[in-house]
């Protein structure tokens, strides 16, 4: 499912994990929706990439973070404090390939399919 202007919806993967790297590109893959993965591996990375330093990134419609990230990591209160920090939602990583494939296709047909973005 496309965003609303018709082209593949932006998403941010902050990742240090090549094989959570691997299942997260295949469940998009596999989901109804048409996204444009990008993929970090740390949180500087990740603030480069929304803050758009270095080369030019678009602006991501969802972003996906994990928490233990080297150079910049998340939080001992995870829910409570992402919350407070503003954060749109916080989803908790399956454990396995059939619980993450579902994860990403239940948040792509709610969230990407539902939203609108400003433009990019």
């Amino acid at each position: 499912m496309p965003s609303q202007t018709g082209l593949p919806a932006v998403v941010l993967l902050a990742e240090d994990d090549p094989g959570d790297v691997v299942m997260i590109t295949d469940a998009f893959a596999q989901s109804a929706s048409a996204v444009q993965l990008h993929v970090v591996s740390d949180g500087e990375q990740a603030i480069d990439y929304v803050v758009r330093n270095g080369p030019a990134a678009p602006r991501p419609a969802l972003i996906l973070l994990d928490l233990n990230l080297p150079r910049r990591n998340g939080f001992e209160e995870d829910v409570e404090r992402c919350y407070a920090l503003h954060a749109n939602a916080y989803i908790t990583k399956p454990g396995d390939y059939t619980g993450l494939a579902e994860a990403i296709r239940q948040l792509t047909a709610s969230f990407l399919g539902l939203i609108t973005l400003p433009p990019p």
